[in-house]
């Protein structure tokens, strides 16, 4: 009745996952204890759980990365302290199959479960806001996408506890994927959790484009458009293009593994190797696809914090399709380990280096629009000051592991793994984490607080480079990848000191944690009463913080490409209309919970072989969309007394604070 699911299925004899478990499960019951407590459910579930407002469900995006930050990087700390243990006849304190899972579990946490939904909760609060829309184009399937994704983040969260992760590595190369070499459940949870979470992606990519392409406000052509913005839809063309490559290659894992098909097998015609191919043709470009908006990031940060019009702003625009392209090429180099010949290895070695040209071209943009602007040193402007230092490490140790002669020696060892969070953090998070501090008092109407968000900077950056710089030289000096014990004396101090640095982002994560607990104590000291906090230049910084529900109350029209500092400039920002319109608005539905929590149990039967479970849950999933598709009740007009109201509230609060025509120039005002 219960497939191959048995009280043996959860690890008693591990003393790290118990404890583990029983600190999540009496969180879990203060959570719920508090909730009932307060009397929040109600609340909760209305206003949050199935709410269709882009920036509510990007707020639950950006609170479930953080969450699985923790998650992933108690794993990495796990194996930085046993690499610095587990030398000679020492075996460090992890057995070797939970050190793959733990492995495996960190890097398909971290990518999948922490950098998208951090990117795509970014995406949510600030693209509609910055294209004077006034929701996404498909905001059922927006909240539908994020419910998919948190079906996934739930299954991998109970693999800890019922059965096990992965130990495949988090890229799950067969032979080592195939039902023969791993026989448990791990692979079938890595398997449901990417499914079900690339298909919210999916959907998000496909409804931010139309956003983007159908929902402009008046004037907005596209070449005037927030670099954000532009580096966003770069973004969802690239997992429009690739997530479902994804889809189809987990889709042949799951029939080699469940009907003993032979797609990636080494016998019966099976190819191992297309399993890295097609693999490879998403996982490079995903890459990609968590950079770019880090870009456009850091290009509104240091354009807002300057005081000035970004330099360069139709050669970004070029670049960020120029780097689009090329991800796809860059995704070649993994046929190195397929014997390529030398035509191939040097056509990627040049792809690889020509596409460091148009990140060349962004960072030069940065530094001419700081040339002689008003930099102020805001913690946003730190991490993008971080980032260029780190990515241009990052950048030039990928164009030599281009160089075919060295990727053949460098490849397989840690100096690729020293790259590639240097790309991702310095790259990736840290313009996740200047992002949420620039758009933090938009989302929620008071600012962080700066000292701790400097503190929880230095911290990062300092452990960064403490935590991978000895692993580039443990990379030269021969250390390969995916170990868990070694024998050589020599690689130990280093090892030693990069579990050091993994202490110091602990210390950096420890602030940002104390940064949000302080400033939410001090929130009416840091409260933001104009809903300008920094003198923005963009869309999203003319309405309220937060932004009411409609996001304007009427359509914003546009003349230049930074809109409302134009609007400021000319002295047609905050003025009222004579009158309203009604505003067409979405009804929240609980039809994307629903089709979520299904999934996560459609996918926790399928990992156990739980069929009849499996077959209900999935029949459920069906019947609730085709329910959802036959509702005609899913939208109102919000009255114009009702949005009169909310405007005069935001304006009172202007005028009580002498802010309400500020109109003078950025310049004067810094």
């Amino acid at each position: 009745m219960f497939g191959k699911l048995t009280l043996e299925s959860v690890p008693f004899h591990e003393p790290i996952i118990m404890v583990t478990i029983a600190v999540v499960a009496l969180l879990g019951f203060a959570v719920v204890a508090a909730l009932t407590y307060y009397r929040q459910w109600g609340y909760l579930w209305s206003e949050w759980l199935t709410s269709v407002d882009h920036k509510k469900i990007g707020v639950m995006y950006i609170l479930v990365a953080l969450i699985m930050l923790v998650r992933g990087f108690a794993d990495a700390i796990m194996m930085r302290a046993q690499l610095a243990m587990a030398q000679g006849s020492e075996q460090g304190f992890l057995p070797p199959e939970h050190y793959d899972q733990i492995f495996t579990a960190h890097g398909v946490i971290m990518i999948i479960f922490m950098a998208m939904p951090f990117m795509v909760g970014l995406m949510n609060i600030a693209v509609p806001l910055q294209i004077g829309a006034r929701d996404v184009a498909f905001p059922f399937l927006n909240s539908l996408s994020f419910w998919l994704f948190a079906a996934g983040a739930i299954l991998v969260n109970i693999s800890l506890g019922v059965g096990e992760f992965a130990r495949t590595g988090w890229v799950a190369y067969p032979p080592l994927a195939e039902l023969g070499y791993s026989p448990g459940v791990g692979v079938d949870y890595y398997i449901w959790a990417l499914q079900l979470s690339g298909l919210g992606t999916l959907l998000t990519g496909v409804n931010f484009l139309v956003t983007v392409f159908k929902m402009r406000t008046p004037g907005m052509t596209l070449m005037k458009m927030p670099i954000f913005t532009w580096a966003c839809t770069f973004t969802n063309i690239l997992i429009v293009a690739s997530f479902p490559i994804l889809t189809a290659t987990l889709g042949l894992l799951t029939l080699d593994r469940y009907l003993d098909m032979h797609f990636f097998t080494n016998e019966l015609g099976g190819n191992a190797m297309m399993y890295i191919n097609l693999f490879w043709a998403w996982g490079h470009p995903e890459v990609y696809i968590l950079i770019l908006p880090a870009f456009g990031i850091f290009s509104e940060v240091i354009s807002t914090f300057s005081g000035k019009k970004l330099f360069g702003y139709t050669s970004m625009v070029w670049a960020s399709g120029a780097i689009t392209l090329l991800g796809f090429v860059v995704w070649l180099h993994h046929f190195f380990t397929m014997g390529s010949g030398a035509n191939v290895n040097a056509f990627f070695g040049v792809a690889t280096m020509i596409i460091s040209v148009p990140t060349g071209v962004k960072l030069f943009s940065w530094l001419f629009t700081m040339f002689r602007g008003r930099v102020r040193f805001t913690t946003p402007v730190l991490w993008t000051l971080g980032f260029m230092v780190t990515f241009t490490i990052g950048g030039m140790t990928g164009v030599l592991l281009a160089v075919p002669g060295a990727d053949y020696v460098l490849h397989n060892s840690l100096f690729l793994i020293a790259h590639f969070h240097n790309t991702i953090i310095g790259g990736a998070v840290f313009g996740y984490l200047a992002g949420f501090t620039f758009w933090f008092p938009k989302a929620f109407g008071f600012k962080l607080d700066e000292r701790l968000g400097k503190g929880a900077f230095w911290c990062w950056i300092t452990g960064f480079f403490v935590a991978f710089m000895p692993l580039y030289v443990l990379g030269f000096m021969g250390m390969t990848r995916r170990l868990n014990h070694y024998d050589n004396p020599m690689w130990q101090p280093y090892l030693i000191v990069a579990f050091c640095g993994a202490a110091l982002i602990f210390c950096g994560i420890l602030f940002q944690i104390a940064q949000l607990i302080v400033s939410f104590k001090n929130r009416e000291q840091l409260r933001d009463l104009t809903g300008d906090p920094w003198g923005g230049r963009t869309l999203e910084w003319s309405t309220s913080s937060p932004p009411p529900f409609y996001n304007f109350a009427e359509l914003p029209t546009v003349h230049n490409i930074d809109a409302f500092y134009d609007m400021k400039e000319k002295g047609t920002a905050y003025q009222r209309p004579a009158s309203y319109s009604p505003i067409h608005m979405p009804k929240n539905t609980a039809a994307g919970v629903v089709i979520g929590l299904l999934g996560a149990v459609f996918g926790f039967a399928m990992v156990w072989h739980i069929w009849w479970l499996a077959g209900l849950s999935f029949l459920g999933m069906i019947a609730t969309f085709i329910v959802r598709s036959y509702n005609q009740d899913v939208d109102y007009y919000v009255q114009p007394d009702e949005i009169e109201h909310i405007e005069n509230q935001h304006h009172a609060r202007f005028e009580a604070h002498g802010q309400a025509l500020n109109t003078t120039s950025l310049a004067e005002q810094v």
